[in-house]
């Protein structure tokens, strides 16, 4: 890969607007959201709405929890994103095979537990039907990806065989990844780890179709990924070398944030922390590999919790919360220059929330990455808060929430109304159902170049459509659209906003 660090990247935002929808919140008649032609008509629908991008949550394999930001691997596609019909066009399954499975009897809520336990059988039908091995594209799919396929195939295979327990738990010789145990259970596990990687074959040759459908419509496509990766996953297992492990490969320290207005605990992530020194010993090729696997998914990539690049908080693995870590200095611009590097023509927003120190604002200034700005932070009376509209930077996105906060109609619904005195004379309203509709105007009016809302907020639904809530379990990552919600008279008023604060430019009216 060519080095660009005496180069600037051109990061400027192009003016529009767009959604966030996760894959995993489309209809579908199988439990949960995928690539299939609801996706398509999703696509079409941002089209109508004079949109031009769609941001997605990370689609990495999840594991416990379903949290996509703790997913198997960081370079890997989510299975469960597969769609099934597309395997009935290929002759792979049929209807009849897959009636037999339950999906889930909810349409607004994702059954992980249901989807579990069908979806894997139903691929390996698919998989035993299929003639992929003898497939050129998928020669070239193992040429291209040979850096992560192998490892993450033998990690879900041996993993499957440990009856899905973490690898921290299985045996030694595979744990320790001693030459002969994994030669070993390469030969012994050889057809499950070819099912693996017919999985990945199938996920990654449906998201380059939607991809490239969405780009020839004009829609770009804006990904998400974490900063940091699950302890249980390939990447650890494969890189041990790379994050604080001990000789027995227990975590050290690991990933949070301090307490703060959200959680008097802080927030206790738990991540496995990366041994910076060995990552700069090898150029970090790592992360040059993980960005550009993404940069070919993605026309933007969104790093989450960036301000984890400059000062990261560090917590020792033994403790129950977050309050007793230190921060911690990062590799900063050595590492943005080695991502800049490797990510082609996509271009990196910064997820810039949290405590910005001078650091994360100069190295933000060097590299050019725009930021975010959140109009649920925006109203707490003081006039130079940041995430209000008029003090925004024009090389920045704008969200009415993130997919960790409320949805903007169950927000401001729980305010008192002497905390919403400076909102209403702010946005113009005076009723707190007329705020949504006044946040989403005053987002396109800003000079922010892209603004983003979810389709939650699009919808104007409480919050019993949160994606998730931070440091909580078991009701997260649900969320799922109904068929139809998005309707035409929605995609008409979204377009002409658009186009009355040019972030839709109609080629008639030029």
């Amino acid at each position: 890969m060519a080095d660009m660090s005496s180069e600037k990247k051109d990061n400027t935002l192009q003016r529009g607007a767009g959604l966030l929808m996760p894959i995993s919140s489309l209809p579908s008649p199988y439990g949960i959201g995928t690539l299939g032609k609801e996706a398509y008509k999703f696509v079409d629908y941002l089209v109508d709405a004079g949109q031009k991008y769609w941001q997605v949550l990370p689609v990495g394999p999840t594991s416990y929890g379903d949290s996509p930001y703790q997913s198997f691997s960081a370079f890997a596609g989510n299975p469960y994103f597969i769609d099934l019909d597309y395997l009935v066009d290929e002759g792979l399954i049929t209807k009849a095979q897959i009636k037999k499975f339950p999906w889930g009897d909810n349409p607004e809520y994702v059954d992980y537990a249901t989807v579990y336990h069908s979806r894997f059988d139903i691929l390996r039908m698919a998989y035993e039907n299929s003639d992929f091995r003898e497939e050129d594209d998928y020669r070239v799919f193992q040429e291209e990806n040979s850096y992560w396929l192998d490892d993450y195939s033998l990690y879900m295979a041996v993993k499957f065989h440990f009856d899905n327990n973490e690898w921290a738990k299985w045996d030694y010789d595979i744990k320790a990844r001693q030459p002969q145990a994994i030669d070993r259970y390469r030969h012994e596990l050889a057809d499950d780890i070819d099912f693996w990687k017919f999985c990945q074959y199938k996920f990654f040759e449906q998201w380059n179709s939607l991809r490239e459908y969405a780009n020839d419509q004009g829609i770009e496509m804006i990904g998400d990924i974490p900063i940091y990766v699950a302890m249980d996953s390939a990447d650890v297992w494969a890189h041990k070398e790379l994050f604080e492990l001990d000789g027995d490969f227990r975590q050290v320290n690991v990933a949070g944030v301090p307490p703060d207005a959200f959680s008097e605990d802080g927030q206790l992530w738990g991540n496995p922390l990366y041994n910076w020194n060995v990552m700069e010993q090898q150029n970090f090729e790592w992360w040059k590999q993980r960005m550009a696997s993404n940069s070919k998914l993605y026309d933007y990539i969104r790093i989450d919790h960036f301000i984890g690049v400059v000062n990261y908080y560090s917590i020792e693995a033994h403790c129950t919360n977050a309050k007793q870590g230190v921060w911690r200095q990062g590799p900063g611009k050595k590492l943005t220059d080695a991502i800049d590097s490797a990510i082609g023509d996509a271009k990196i927003i910064a997820e810039d929330l949290g405590i910005v120190s001078p650091a994360v604002r100069q190295l933000l200034a060097e590299t050019g990455y725009p930021g975010m700005n959140i109009i649920e932070f925006a109203f707490d009376g003081s006039p130079a808060n940041s995430h209000l509209p008029h003090n925004y930077k024009p090389n920045s996105l704008v969200y009415g929430g993130t997919h960790d906060n409320e949805t903007v109609a169950g927000f401001f619904k729980a305010k008192k109304a002497a905390e919403l005195k400076y909102a209403y004379k702010y946005l113009g309203v005076n009723n707190k159902n007329d705020i949504p509709a006044a946040v989403l105007r005053a987002a396109y009016a800003s000079v922010a170049a892209i603004a983003i809302f979810q389709v939650q907020d699009i919808l104007e639904l409480g919050n019993e459509a949160r994606m998730n809530t931070p440091s909580t379990v078991g009701d997260n990552w649900k969320w799922r659209m109904l068929k139809g919600a998005l309707t035409k008279k929605k995609a008409k008023e979204l377009k002409e906003l658009a186009k009355f604060y040019a972030r839709y430019i109609d080629e008639d009216d030029e």
